[in-house]
C-alpha cells in the first residue's frame, strides 16, 4: 500500500480539521475513486470468459493470432 505524504490542518483543541497532499496523491486518489465508480456501474453487467473475450477481439480485428 502506497504511503502518503500528508500534512494536517488543527483548531486551537488539537483536533484535525483538514488534510493537505501533495497534488499528484491527489490526483492519484481521484483516479482511483474514478476507477472504483466505473467498478461499481458494472457490477451487473453479464460477464464473459477470456476465450470468449479473445474471439470477440479477433473478430473485430483487434488482435490477431
Amino acid at each position: 500500500m502506497k504511503r502518503f505524504h500528508e500534512q494536517y490542518i488543527i483548531d486551537e483543541k488539537g483536533q484535525k480539521t483538514a488534510v493537505i497532499l501533495p497534488i499528484e496523491e491527489y490526483e492519484e486518489l481521484l483516479e482511483d475513486l474514478h476507477d472504483l465508480a466505473i467498478i461499481a456501474e458494472r457490477r451487473d453487467e453479464p460477464v464473459i470468459d477470456f476465450d470468449e473475450l479473445k474471439k470477440r477481439l479477433k473478430e473485430n480485428g483487434i488482435i490477431q493470432d
